[in-house]
Protein backbone atom coordinates (compact mmCIF):
# COMPACT_ATOMS: atom_id res chain seq x y z
CA UNK A 1 0.00 0.00 0.00
CA UNK A 2 1.31 3.45 -0.91
CA UNK A 3 2.23 6.01 1.73
CA UNK A 4 -0.69 8.16 0.57
CA UNK A 5 -3.23 5.37 1.06
CA UNK A 6 -1.73 4.52 4.47
CA UNK A 7 -2.15 8.13 5.56
CA UNK A 8 -5.73 8.21 4.23
CA UNK A 9 -6.40 4.91 6.00
CA UNK A 10 -5.21 6.28 9.35
CA UNK A 11 -7.31 9.41 8.86
CA UNK A 12 -10.34 7.29 7.95
CA UNK A 13 -9.86 5.07 11.01
CA UNK A 14 -9.45 7.69 13.70
CA UNK A 15 -12.08 10.04 12.32
CA UNK A 16 -14.48 7.10 12.17
CA UNK A 17 -13.83 6.10 15.77
CA UNK A 18 -14.30 9.71 16.88
CA UNK A 19 -17.62 10.29 15.12
CA UNK A 20 -19.07 6.78 14.79
CA UNK A 21 -21.61 6.85 17.63
CA UNK A 22 -23.10 10.20 16.59
CA UNK A 23 -23.25 9.14 12.92
CA UNK A 24 -25.00 5.90 13.92
CA UNK A 25 -27.65 7.70 15.99
CA UNK A 26 -28.25 10.51 13.48
CA UNK A 27 -28.45 8.11 10.51
CA UNK A 28 -30.78 5.66 12.25
CA UNK A 29 -33.18 8.35 13.46
CA UNK A 30 -33.03 9.92 10.00
CA UNK A 31 -34.10 6.62 8.45
CA UNK A 32 -37.04 6.44 10.86
CA UNK A 33 -38.06 10.05 10.20
CA UNK A 34 -38.11 9.73 6.39
CA UNK A 35 -41.57 8.10 6.41
CA UNK A 36 -43.01 10.08 9.30
CA UNK A 37 -45.83 11.65 7.26
CA UNK A 38 -46.76 8.30 5.68
CA UNK A 39 -46.75 6.51 9.04
CA UNK A 40 -48.71 9.28 10.75
CA UNK A 41 -51.33 9.20 8.00
CA UNK A 42 -51.84 5.50 8.79
CA UNK A 43 -51.82 5.82 12.59
CA UNK A 44 -53.42 9.24 13.13
CA UNK A 45 -56.83 9.23 11.40
CA UNK A 46 -57.57 12.81 12.46
CA UNK A 47 -54.98 14.03 9.92
CA UNK A 48 -57.48 13.37 7.13
CA UNK A 49 -60.94 14.94 6.60
CA UNK A 50 -63.77 14.45 4.15
CA UNK A 51 -63.63 16.89 1.25
CA UNK A 52 -66.50 19.40 1.25
CA UNK A 53 -67.69 21.92 -1.30
CA UNK A 54 -67.73 24.78 1.22
CA UNK A 55 -64.85 27.16 1.73
CA UNK A 56 -62.39 26.84 4.60
CA UNK A 57 -63.11 28.74 7.79
CA UNK A 58 -60.79 31.68 8.39
CA UNK A 59 -57.63 31.30 10.50
CA UNK A 60 -58.97 33.51 13.30
CA UNK A 61 -61.81 31.00 13.80
CA UNK A 62 -59.37 28.08 13.84
CA UNK A 63 -57.24 29.86 16.41
CA UNK A 64 -60.22 30.67 18.61
CA UNK A 65 -61.34 27.03 18.59
CA UNK A 66 -57.83 25.74 19.30
CA UNK A 67 -57.30 28.15 22.21
CA UNK A 68 -60.72 27.67 23.81
CA UNK A 69 -59.23 25.43 26.50
CA UNK A 70 -56.02 27.45 26.85
CA UNK A 71 -56.96 30.78 28.46
CA UNK A 72 -54.11 33.25 28.55
CA UNK A 73 -52.48 32.01 25.34
CA UNK A 74 -52.55 34.68 22.64
CA UNK A 75 -53.89 33.93 19.17
CA UNK A 76 -51.26 36.27 17.79
CA UNK A 77 -48.54 33.78 18.81
CA UNK A 78 -50.02 30.85 16.87
CA UNK A 79 -48.74 29.16 13.73
CA UNK A 80 -51.71 28.21 11.55
CA UNK A 81 -51.45 25.80 8.62
CA UNK A 82 -53.90 24.64 5.93
CA UNK A 83 -52.72 21.41 4.29
CA UNK A 84 -55.16 21.07 1.41
CA UNK A 85 -58.71 19.80 0.80
CA UNK A 86 -58.22 16.28 2.22
CA UNK A 87 -56.23 17.18 5.31
CA UNK A 88 -56.91 18.69 8.70
CA UNK A 89 -55.64 22.18 9.42
CA UNK A 90 -53.39 22.71 12.44
CA UNK A 91 -52.79 25.45 14.98
CA UNK A 92 -49.47 25.29 16.81
CA UNK A 93 -48.57 27.29 19.92
CA UNK A 94 -46.68 27.12 23.20
CA UNK A 95 -49.01 27.13 26.20
CA UNK A 96 -48.50 28.98 29.50
CA UNK A 97 -46.65 25.96 30.93
CA UNK A 98 -44.18 26.02 28.05
CA UNK A 99 -45.56 22.89 26.34
CA UNK A 100 -45.60 22.81 22.51
CA UNK A 101 -49.21 22.09 21.55
CA UNK A 102 -50.57 21.17 18.13
CA UNK A 103 -54.32 21.20 17.58
CA UNK A 104 -55.77 19.51 14.48
CA UNK A 105 -59.06 20.94 13.20
CA UNK A 106 -61.52 20.37 10.40
CA UNK A 107 -60.76 23.27 8.02
CA UNK A 108 -64.37 23.34 6.75
CA UNK A 109 -66.07 23.59 10.16
CA UNK A 110 -63.41 24.60 12.69
CA UNK A 111 -64.17 21.50 14.79
CA UNK A 112 -61.28 20.39 16.99
CA UNK A 113 -60.27 16.86 15.99
CA UNK A 114 -57.25 16.27 18.22
CA UNK A 115 -54.91 18.09 20.58
CA UNK A 116 -51.35 16.81 21.05
CA UNK A 117 -48.56 17.70 23.43
CA UNK A 118 -45.58 17.36 21.10
CA UNK A 119 -43.17 16.72 23.96
CA UNK A 120 -44.45 13.14 24.08
CA UNK A 121 -45.02 12.65 20.35
CA UNK A 122 -42.89 9.82 18.92
CA UNK A 123 -41.70 11.58 15.79
CA UNK A 124 -41.01 14.82 17.66
CA UNK A 125 -38.70 12.85 19.97
CA UNK A 126 -37.08 11.12 16.96
CA UNK A 127 -36.54 14.51 15.30
CA UNK A 128 -35.08 15.96 18.49
CA UNK A 129 -32.63 13.05 18.78
CA UNK A 130 -31.77 13.37 15.08
CA UNK A 131 -31.07 17.09 15.31
CA UNK A 132 -29.84 17.58 18.88
CA UNK A 133 -29.20 14.15 20.48
CA UNK A 134 -31.40 15.44 23.35
CA UNK A 135 -28.57 17.83 24.25
CA UNK A 136 -28.90 21.61 24.67
CA UNK A 137 -29.23 23.11 21.21
CA UNK A 138 -26.07 25.23 21.46
CA UNK A 139 -24.01 22.16 22.37
CA UNK A 140 -25.73 19.77 19.96
CA UNK A 141 -25.22 22.12 17.04
CA UNK A 142 -21.47 21.58 17.29
CA UNK A 143 -21.48 17.93 18.36
CA UNK A 144 -23.76 16.89 15.50
CA UNK A 145 -22.31 19.37 13.02
CA UNK A 146 -18.69 18.36 13.60
CA UNK A 147 -19.55 14.64 13.54
CA UNK A 148 -21.45 14.92 10.26
CA UNK A 149 -18.66 17.04 8.79
CA UNK A 150 -16.26 14.25 9.76
CA UNK A 151 -18.62 11.75 8.12
CA UNK A 152 -18.41 13.70 4.85
CA UNK A 153 -14.61 13.40 5.01
CA UNK A 154 -15.03 9.71 5.91
CA UNK A 155 -17.04 9.00 2.77
CA UNK A 156 -14.47 10.75 0.60
CA UNK A 157 -11.51 8.97 2.20
CA UNK A 158 -13.48 5.71 2.03
CA UNK A 159 -13.78 6.09 -1.73
CA UNK A 160 -10.01 6.60 -1.95
CA UNK A 161 -9.40 3.42 0.07
CA UNK A 162 -12.00 1.46 -1.89
CA UNK A 163 -10.63 2.40 -5.33
CA UNK A 164 -8.58 -0.58 -6.59
CA UNK A 165 -5.13 -0.15 -8.10
CA UNK A 166 -5.70 -2.73 -10.86
CA UNK A 167 -8.70 -2.84 -13.23
CA UNK A 168 -9.22 -6.59 -12.76
CA UNK A 169 -9.86 -5.99 -9.04
CA UNK A 170 -12.73 -3.56 -9.60
CA UNK A 171 -15.38 -6.19 -10.30
CA UNK A 172 -14.63 -7.84 -6.95
CA UNK A 173 -15.11 -4.53 -5.14
CA UNK A 174 -18.71 -4.25 -6.39
CA UNK A 175 -19.97 -7.51 -4.85
CA UNK A 176 -20.34 -9.01 -1.38
CA UNK A 177 -18.89 -12.51 -1.02
CA UNK A 178 -21.73 -14.00 1.01
CA UNK A 179 -20.18 -17.48 1.16
CA UNK A 180 -17.00 -16.29 2.84
CA UNK A 181 -16.20 -16.20 6.57
CA UNK A 182 -18.21 -13.69 8.58
CA UNK A 183 -15.28 -11.32 8.96
CA UNK A 184 -14.90 -11.17 5.19
CA UNK A 185 -18.65 -10.61 4.75
CA UNK A 186 -18.49 -7.79 7.32
CA UNK A 187 -15.53 -6.25 5.46
CA UNK A 188 -17.47 -6.40 2.18
CA UNK A 189 -20.57 -4.92 3.80
CA UNK A 190 -18.50 -1.97 4.97
CA UNK A 191 -16.72 -1.38 1.67
CA UNK A 192 -19.29 -2.36 -0.96
CA UNK A 193 -22.34 -0.83 0.71
CA UNK A 194 -20.30 2.23 1.61
CA UNK A 195 -19.38 2.69 -2.05
CA UNK A 196 -22.95 2.35 -3.29
CA UNK A 197 -24.30 4.72 -0.63
CA UNK A 198 -21.56 7.35 -0.89
CA UNK A 199 -23.12 9.70 -3.45
CA UNK A 200 -26.59 9.83 -1.88
CA UNK A 201 -25.04 9.78 1.60
CA UNK A 202 -23.09 12.92 0.72
CA UNK A 203 -26.30 14.66 -0.39
CA UNK A 204 -28.08 13.70 2.84
CA UNK A 205 -25.14 14.74 5.02
CA UNK A 206 -24.51 18.05 3.26
CA UNK A 207 -28.20 19.02 3.19
CA UNK A 208 -28.31 18.32 6.93
CA UNK A 209 -25.25 20.50 7.49
CA UNK A 210 -26.92 23.29 5.49
CA UNK A 211 -29.79 23.23 7.99
CA UNK A 212 -27.40 23.43 10.96
CA UNK A 213 -25.17 26.05 9.35
CA UNK A 214 -27.13 28.04 6.72
CA UNK A 215 -24.03 30.07 5.90
CA UNK A 216 -22.51 26.94 4.32
CA UNK A 217 -25.24 27.05 1.68
CA UNK A 218 -24.56 30.64 0.64
CA UNK A 219 -21.48 29.90 -1.53
CA UNK A 220 -23.40 27.17 -3.37
CA UNK A 221 -26.33 29.50 -4.00
CA UNK A 222 -23.91 32.11 -5.31
CA UNK A 223 -22.23 29.52 -7.56
CA UNK A 224 -25.57 28.34 -8.97
CA UNK A 225 -26.42 31.99 -9.69
CA UNK A 226 -23.21 32.31 -11.70
CA UNK A 227 -21.25 34.13 -9.02
CA UNK A 228 -23.55 37.16 -9.03
CA UNK A 229 -25.75 37.82 -5.97
CA UNK A 230 -29.42 38.34 -6.70
CA UNK A 231 -30.41 41.35 -4.54
CA UNK A 232 -34.07 40.98 -5.47
CA UNK A 233 -34.07 37.67 -3.59
CA UNK A 234 -33.32 39.28 -0.23
CA UNK A 235 -36.34 40.26 1.87
CA UNK A 236 -35.80 43.91 2.88
CA UNK A 237 -39.09 44.67 4.59
CA UNK A 238 -38.96 47.87 6.64
CA UNK A 239 -41.50 49.03 9.20
CA UNK A 240 -40.66 52.71 9.18
CA UNK A 241 -44.38 53.60 9.17
CA UNK A 242 -45.26 51.38 12.12
CA UNK A 243 -46.18 54.20 14.51
CA UNK A 244 -48.54 55.90 12.05
CA UNK A 245 -50.17 52.80 10.60
CA UNK A 246 -53.91 52.39 11.01
CA UNK A 247 -54.98 49.18 12.70
CA UNK A 248 -56.60 46.59 10.45
CA UNK A 249 -60.39 46.43 10.40
CA UNK A 250 -60.37 42.63 10.62
CA UNK A 251 -58.11 40.03 12.25
CA UNK A 252 -54.65 40.15 10.72
CA UNK A 253 -54.44 36.36 10.03
CA UNK A 254 -57.65 36.63 7.99
CA UNK A 255 -56.22 39.47 5.91
CA UNK A 256 -53.06 37.46 5.32
CA UNK A 257 -55.03 34.35 4.38
CA UNK A 258 -57.37 36.10 1.94
CA UNK A 259 -54.45 37.90 0.28
CA UNK A 260 -52.28 34.84 -0.30
CA UNK A 261 -55.25 32.78 -1.47
CA UNK A 262 -55.85 35.41 -4.13
CA UNK A 263 -52.20 35.64 -5.20
CA UNK A 264 -51.31 31.91 -4.96
CA UNK A 265 -54.68 30.30 -5.79
CA UNK A 266 -53.32 26.90 -6.88
CA UNK A 267 -51.14 26.27 -3.83
CA UNK A 268 -52.42 23.53 -1.50
CA UNK A 269 -50.62 24.43 1.72
CA UNK A 270 -50.68 27.79 3.51
CA UNK A 271 -48.54 28.47 6.60
CA UNK A 272 -49.28 31.67 8.53
CA UNK A 273 -46.67 32.69 11.08
CA UNK A 274 -47.26 34.58 14.35
CA UNK A 275 -48.71 38.03 13.83
CA UNK A 276 -48.66 39.58 17.28
CA UNK A 277 -45.19 41.05 17.74
CA UNK A 278 -46.16 44.42 16.29
CA UNK A 279 -42.49 45.22 15.65
CA UNK A 280 -41.60 42.74 12.92
CA UNK A 281 -43.47 41.79 9.75
CA UNK A 282 -46.04 39.02 9.74
CA UNK A 283 -44.89 36.27 7.37
CA UNK A 284 -46.78 33.71 5.34
CA UNK A 285 -45.62 30.93 3.03
CA UNK A 286 -47.71 29.03 0.48
CA UNK A 287 -46.65 25.67 -0.97
CA UNK A 288 -47.75 24.17 -4.26
CA UNK A 289 -48.05 20.66 -2.79
CA UNK A 290 -48.95 19.73 0.79
CA UNK A 291 -46.04 18.48 2.92
CA UNK A 292 -43.53 19.44 0.21
CA UNK A 293 -41.46 22.53 0.87
CA UNK A 294 -39.59 23.26 -2.37
CA UNK A 295 -42.11 25.09 -4.56
CA UNK A 296 -43.22 28.03 -2.41
CA UNK A 297 -44.27 31.67 -2.54
CA UNK A 298 -43.34 33.98 0.34
CA UNK A 299 -45.13 37.03 1.73
CA UNK A 300 -44.62 39.65 4.42
CA UNK A 301 -47.31 41.93 5.87
CA UNK A 302 -47.39 44.97 8.11
CA UNK A 303 -48.17 43.67 11.64
CA UNK A 304 -50.58 46.51 12.41
CA UNK A 305 -52.36 47.46 9.19
CA UNK A 306 -52.08 44.12 7.36
CA UNK A 307 -50.68 45.90 4.29
CA UNK A 308 -48.83 43.57 1.92
CA UNK A 309 -45.19 44.66 2.11
CA UNK A 310 -43.23 42.21 0.02
CA UNK A 311 -43.61 39.07 -2.10
CA UNK A 312 -41.26 36.43 -3.48
CA UNK A 313 -42.92 34.11 -5.99
CA UNK A 314 -41.32 30.79 -6.86
CA UNK A 315 -41.62 31.57 -10.58
CA UNK A 316 -39.45 34.69 -10.23
CA UNK A 317 -36.79 33.30 -7.89
CA UNK A 318 -33.23 32.81 -9.11
CA UNK A 319 -31.84 29.34 -9.74
CA UNK A 320 -29.71 29.63 -6.60
CA UNK A 321 -32.68 30.49 -4.40
CA UNK A 322 -34.68 27.59 -5.84
CA UNK A 323 -31.74 25.32 -5.09
CA UNK A 324 -31.76 26.57 -1.50
CA UNK A 325 -35.53 26.07 -1.23
CA UNK A 326 -35.28 22.38 -2.13
CA UNK A 327 -32.84 21.58 0.68
CA UNK A 328 -35.34 19.97 3.08
CA UNK A 329 -37.03 17.91 0.37
CA UNK A 330 -33.57 16.74 -0.73
CA UNK A 331 -32.66 15.82 2.83
CA UNK A 332 -35.64 13.49 3.27
CA UNK A 333 -35.67 12.27 -0.33
CA UNK A 334 -39.16 13.48 -1.15
CA UNK A 335 -37.89 15.74 -3.93
CA UNK A 336 -38.19 12.54 -6.06
CA UNK A 337 -41.49 11.37 -4.56
CA UNK A 338 -42.07 8.12 -2.68
CA UNK A 339 -39.23 6.41 -4.56
CA UNK A 340 -36.84 9.10 -3.36
CA UNK A 341 -37.95 8.46 0.22
CA UNK A 342 -37.21 4.75 -0.19
CA UNK A 343 -33.72 5.56 -1.44
CA UNK A 344 -33.11 8.02 1.44
CA UNK A 345 -34.35 5.39 3.92
CA UNK A 346 -32.05 2.64 2.58
CA UNK A 347 -29.01 4.93 2.33
CA UNK A 348 -29.61 6.19 5.88
CA UNK A 349 -29.67 2.61 7.14
CA UNK A 350 -26.43 1.88 5.29
CA UNK A 351 -24.84 5.01 6.77
CA UNK A 352 -25.92 3.83 10.23
CA UNK A 353 -24.30 0.44 9.57
CA UNK A 354 -20.93 1.83 8.45
CA UNK A 355 -19.65 2.82 11.94
CA UNK A 356 -20.66 -0.65 13.19
CA UNK A 357 -19.03 -2.67 10.40
CA UNK A 358 -16.03 -0.34 10.40
CA UNK A 359 -15.49 -0.79 14.14
CA UNK A 360 -15.68 -4.57 13.72
CA UNK A 361 -13.05 -4.40 10.94
CA UNK A 362 -10.77 -2.31 13.16
CA UNK A 363 -11.25 -4.56 16.19
CA UNK A 364 -10.53 -7.68 14.17
CA UNK A 365 -7.32 -6.23 12.77
CA UNK A 366 -6.29 -5.01 16.21
CA UNK A 367 -6.72 -8.48 17.73
CA UNK A 368 -4.98 -10.09 14.77
CA UNK A 369 -1.96 -7.83 15.24
CA UNK A 370 -1.91 -8.51 18.99
CA UNK A 371 -2.04 -12.28 18.48
CA UNK A 372 0.78 -12.06 15.94
CA UNK A 373 2.91 -10.14 18.42
CA UNK A 374 2.24 -12.71 21.14
CA UNK A 375 3.28 -15.55 18.83
CA UNK A 376 6.51 -13.76 17.97
CA UNK A 377 7.24 -13.20 21.65
CA UNK A 378 6.61 -16.90 22.35
CA UNK A 379 9.16 -17.89 19.68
Amino acid sequence: MSTFKKTVGKLHLWLGLASGLVVFIVSLTGAIFVFQDDIRDLTEPWRKVEVQQSAYVLPSQLQAAALATHPGTKAEDCWTTYFGPERAATVFFTDKAGAPIMVSLNPYTGQVLREQDLRTHFFTIVQEIHMHLLLPEAVAKWVVGISISIFVVMMLTGLVLWWPKRKQERKQRFTIKWGSRWRRVNYDLHNVLGFYAASIGLVLALSGLFMLYPWLLEPLVLAVDGGQPAPQEIMKTKLDTLQTSTAAAQPLPDIVYRTVRRLSPTHEMVLIGPTGAGKVPAFCWTYKKALHYYHRDEYSFHPVSGQLLETRFHATKSAGTRFSDMNYDLHVGQILGFGGKVVAFLVSLICASLPVTGTIVWWGRRNKTRKKQLRLQAV
